[in-house]
């Protein structure tokens, strides 16, 4: 199955809701102000975002459309080439690239996004890439968290580090760090304890995590990346705000984008921070973490079915 196919397939909920929506909007062969309106409305309600809905708003009323062909599928166009021309800045093709040196990661989210799952599923994909990969297992908080990982680790058969439950998290990925870089490792991945970004403790426990790297290598962690739950919907929002301000996030990955209509609020969160969207979790299955494009992204988005 092609990239197309999975994003298609991944989107097909949210496209369903977008297609369908708009062609109850648009009933007649022109747009007027009114429908411009409802257009702008509609676009809101299914998580595009304020900003965004009224861009696209605008660049519908300064457009000349054809009246003799079919106008819904006229907007679906004018929104697919502002999805481009808005996310394809914020590709970041190079990140599942093999590195020449050691590549520090750390995964950070609220619970149930679905943090560790991705970690393996990044993993499979850098170890595919040629990169010697190791997982550090810093959510101590929960065994279960050190298991699942450690379940990941021998599945796609990469190295962890991990202590005991209980054990500071910082110590866990300061050890990982030290042992990539004496044993050539390209890439280490940190798995961080699930946060409610409203906990000032939890939060200061985060940032330590990512300060003890430095002590290492004054670099790290090369990337911050953030992981959200698509299901959400603007929840994810605060989210990302939250984070950002602890530790200047790099990246973003947004998960359960199959189980859900809320796809729109990838546009909002990409109009608002403009971050790097490293991968979009498409599905359960591991080679279900695809790299984003923008294109494609946006041909799923405005599918019609």
């Amino acid at each position: 199955m092609g990239i197309f196919d999975k994003f298609k397939i991944g989107f097909k909920k949210s496209a369903s809701a977008l297609t369908s929506g708009l062609k109850e909007i648009i009933i007649k062969k022109e747009i007027d102000d009114k429908n411009l309106n409802k257009i702008e409305e509609f676009l809101i309600e299914s998580d595009v975002g304020v900003e965004a809905a009224s861009e696209i708003k605008e660049i519908i009323s300064s457009k000349k459309i054809d009246p003799n062909k079919d106008l819904s599928t006229e907007i679906n166009l004018i929104l697919k080439e502002y999805i481009i021309n808005l996310m394809k800045p914020l590709e970041n093709n190079s990140f599942f690239e093999k590195k020449d040196k050691l590549n520090a990661t750390l995964i950070s989210g609220v619970n149930g996004v679905g943090k560790t799952t991705t970690i393996g599923k990044i993993g499979k994909i850098l170890k595919t890439n040629g990169n010697k990969v190791m997982f550090a297992a810093s959510d101590t908080f929960r065994a279960a968290a050190i298991e699942q990982l450690e379940n990941w680790a021998n599945k796609i058969d990469v190295k962890i580090t991990k202590s005991s439950q209980g054990s500071d998290p910082a110590s866990v990925a300061y050890k990982a760090v030290e042992e990539a870089i004496k044993n050539n490792f390209h890439q280490v991945l940190i798995d961080t304890a699930g946060r409610l970004q409203n906990k000032k403790n939890l939060m200061e426990e985060y940032k330590k995590i990512a300060n003890v790297t430095k002590k290492i290598d004054q670099d790290a962690p090369h990337n911050i990346i953030l992981v959200l739950d698509a299901t959400s919907g603007q929840n994810v929002i605060n989210q990302v705000e939250e984070f950002n301000k602890i530790i200047p996030l790099t990246g973003l990955i947004m998960t359960k984008l199959d189980g859900t209509a809320k796809g729109g609020i990838l546009l909002a969160i990409a109009k608002k921070y403009q971050l790097p969207i490293i991968a979009l979790g498409l599905g359960e299955k591991e080679d279900d973490l695809q790299l984003f494009n923008a294109e494609k992204f946006a041909e799923a988005f405005t599918q019609v079915n």
